[in-house]
């Protein structure tokens, strides 16, 4: 499969001590050759592979020198995506980077797509494409476990499994196609609904084992949505300005401070938040704090996790019951604030309505019970045997909604062969199951689907 020749900014914009151009494909070489006047007089076509050369990239055009560069040169297949790479790398501002650039697409090169380096690598064979996606997750990763997590999958580790996986049930359909066309065959072993239950037994159970991993993959990958609630001035932004360990959010003695969503991520014990202080949510006659208000509740609804804010100096009131009857069936988390003043709150109350979920006192103004809340939070999506460090995670919601798929198909044949269905007939939902899991690693997807997922990358990735 031949491409032509891209290149991109591969480093964020803006001052820093270095910025790279990359250019991948045929002629990526010859165009650096055109720009670049090495310092030990030789040609980029004549040095060794996977060398880096100090020189200037000069404008052919006006005979000037653009850029004091080190130009690192790698030839292909050993590259990232198997194509002829050139990284030039420049001084880190945001002229010199740019101008280089332009000389690179002048000289023949185009401007790659978003993603197009990594869609590249899937498209050349050096990765499938959940690996691919890994490279996005492991760039946004936020936590140290988010990013072992994106590691693994970019080593391969889900890969692995599941080509391990079709290659089980591919063995079993070429055992089931051989039975049907060749019944004469005595040297080849009958596929019974005894042997052929064995086999999708455990197809199911590596799935749902994969899917039990699910909600703690995603939540890594994602972030856990974590909305802090609760009547006007009781904590909320100096909760948020605790986790965070910074002053985000305005925090004052008037109730209403807090007018808008403020949304920020944090690392709390490995788990990523993505943490919202909303408008109290309260009957209003301002227009803006309403509009705050309604922004609220609306988030409310999309949360993974709620931090319900009471405080320990007031009783409670009819909001503050609302409030309960809002997250009723919600993992949720209640604060009573304000433990240094006088308790006025009836905590008996409070636990009753609480039910199941955790209570944390606190008095954030003190700094007392922060780390509560972090454990607490910690223990309610990371607790038990999942967090073993030989599991493989699934942390992509495609992925989880394929597996779902291919765990109703392999049940479906399950319930097949227990019924003594037709061999032939359990066949479709086994090769259905193949075909699901082969989309996990873009054995079997449509060009379309690939389109979408890399324009999701950052340019020059």
């Amino acid at each position: 499969m031949e491409f032509d020749t891209i290149a991109a900014i591969s480093t964020p914009m803006g001052e820093g001590a270095i910025a790279i151009v990359r250019l991948s494909g045929e002629e990526a070489i010859v165009i650096a050759d055109r720009l670049f006047k090495g310092k030990a007089g030789k040609s980029l076509s004549e040095v060794a592979t996977h060398t880096i050369h100090y020189g200037n990239i000069v404008d052919p055009d006006l005979d000037q020198v653009v850029e004091e560069v080190m130009v690192s040169l790698m030839r292909g297949p050993k590259t990232f995506t198997r194509e002829d790479i050139v990284e030039i790398n420049c001084h880190g501002g945001l002229v010199s980077v740019n101008r280089v650039l332009q000389l690179v697409l002048a000289k023949g090169a185009r401007l790659a797509e978003p993603g197009e380096f990594t869609k590249r690598a899937f498209l050349n064979g050096r990765i499938d494409l959940s690996q691919a996606e890994a490279v996005m997750d492991l760039i946004r990763a936020k936590t140290d476990r988010a990013m072992t997590v994106a590691i693994d999958q970019m080593e391969g580790r889900l890969s692995k499994l599941i080509q391990k996986l079709r290659q089980e049930l591919l063995e079993t359909l070429a055992h089931i196609e051989v039975n049907i066309d060749y019944p004469e065959y005595d040297d080849v072993e009958e596929m019974t609904h005894s042997v052929l239950i064995e086999k999708a037994l455990f197809v199911h159970g590596v799935i749902n084992k994969l899917l039990q991993t699910s909600n703690q993959g995603k939540i890594l990958r994602e972030g856990l949505s974590t909305v802090i609630i609760g009547r006007p001035n009781v904590g909320k932004s100096s909760l948020l300005n605790s986790l965070v360990h910074e002053n985000k959010a305005i925090v004052t003695d008037v109730p209403g401070t807090t007018r808008d969503v403020i949304e920020e991520y944090v690392n709390v014990r490995g788990v990523p938040l993505r943490l919202v202080d909303t408008a109290g949510i309260r009957e209003t006659e301002d227009i803006v704090e309403r509009i705050g208000v309604e922004r609220s509740r609306e988030v409310l609804k999309k949360a993974d996790l709620i931090l319900l804010v009471l405080n320990n100096n007031e009783e409670l009131t009819d909001q503050d019951k609302q409030l309960f009857e809002a997250v009723k069936g919600m993992d949720t988390i209640v604060i009573i604030n304000k433990t240094d003043l006088p308790r006025k709150i009836d905590i008996e109350r409070v636990k009753q309505l609480t039910g199941n979920q955790h209570l944390v006192t606190t008095s954030i103004l003190e700094e007392e019970g922060i780390d509560t809340i972090e454990e607490s939070i910690s223990s309610m999506f990371f607790a038990g045997s999942l967090e073993a460090s030989d599991l493989t995670y699934v942390s992509n919601s495609r992925h989880i909604a394929l597996l779902n798929q291919a765990k109703k198909t392999i049940n479906d044949a399950i319930t097949g062969i227990e019924m003594s269905v037709p061999i032939d007939l359990v066949q479709i939902d086994l090769t259905r199951t193949w075909e699901l899991l082969g989309e996990i690693i873009g054995d079997a997807v449509h060009e379309s689907l690939i389109n979408q997922l890399f324009s999701q990358f950052c340019l020059g990735k």
